[in-house]
């Protein structure tokens, strides 16, 4: 078990790193606090076991990632089973280029998982290619495909949102 000094300094350290990839995964604040808080959660029970502290965020990275698939899947379980939508996603960022970025966030939204975690792993967290394939237990080369991917489905989709934007106020 890791002293409380020990817990509260991996939680200063990595909280922000985690939040973000929660949140580029979800769409969803309050989803991204609790994906955050439940890593945590099993660092407390579990990250004992982890042998190299300079891995510590890789670790913490792939647990999120997994937590992630889980509540996904149950999510999507559930909501097979009473047949309905999931609740629309509200965005609200206190920024100038407010309409910007929710484009960016809109576009992200639809990029599929597979790709959008790579992306926000490689250009948000600065992971290198090796540590990606790390946290999401792929190969280098997928991950290196999955960001080529992702990419071009972002720029497809912005260039779309772009040209739509252009028509409406044009």
């Amino acid at each position: 078990m890791p002293s409380d000094q020990e817990f509260e300094k991996l939680v200063n350290l990595y909280y922000g790193d985690l939040y973000r990839f929660g949140f580029s995964l979800t769409q969803n604040e309050a989803d991204a606090a609790d994906l955050a808080q439940q890593t945590f959660y099993v660092w407390a029970n579990k990250g004992y076991q982890l042998r190299l502290a300079s891995n510590a965020k890789r670790w913490l990275l792939t647990t999120l990632y997994r937590e992630f698939l889980q509540q996904y899947r149950r999510h999507k379980r559930f909501n097979e089973q009473i047949n309905e939508n999931p609740p629309e996603q509200r965005y609200e960022v206190n920024d100038i280029s407010q309409t910007d970025v929710q484009t960016m966030l809109d576009c992200l939204k639809k990029i599929h998982e597979n790709y959008r975690a790579p992306l926000v792993l490689y250009y948000l967290e600065d992971l290198a290619y090796k540590e990606i394939a790390e946290v999401l237990a792929v190969p280098v080369g997928t991950v290196q495909s999955r960001i080529a991917r992702g990419k071009s489905q972002l720029g497809q989709l912005l260039n779309g949102a772009g040209k739509k934007k252009e028509r409406h106020f044009g």
